[in-house]
């Protein structure tokens, strides 16, 4: 496995990684490893759907009455 060294790492920094470690019961450099490894291996692609219907859902859900308007489609004239 490779092996990285963070220079000049604030303090304020390092505290806060600590402390965010410790919380999820992870030394600092499995902390460090998972935060690098969500934010480069996460899927990039934005999925509006599901996004949308996560926030439909943390209301409580939305049902919508949807009726396909069903006149047929007029073909185009060309002249």
């Amino acid at each position: 496995m490779t092996a990285i060294t963070v220079l000049d790492l604030p303090e304020e920094t390092h505290r806060a990684l600590q402390t965010r470690a410790s919380q999820n019961g992870r030394s600092a450099e499995a902390e460090v490893l998972d935060i690098l490894e969500k934010a480069l291996l996460s899927d990039p692609r934005l999925r509006i759907g599901s996004e949308l219907a996560a926030f439909g859902k943390s209301f409580g859900g939305i049902e919508l009455a949807i009726s396909r308007d069903q006149t047929p489609i007029k073909p185009a004239e060309y002249e």
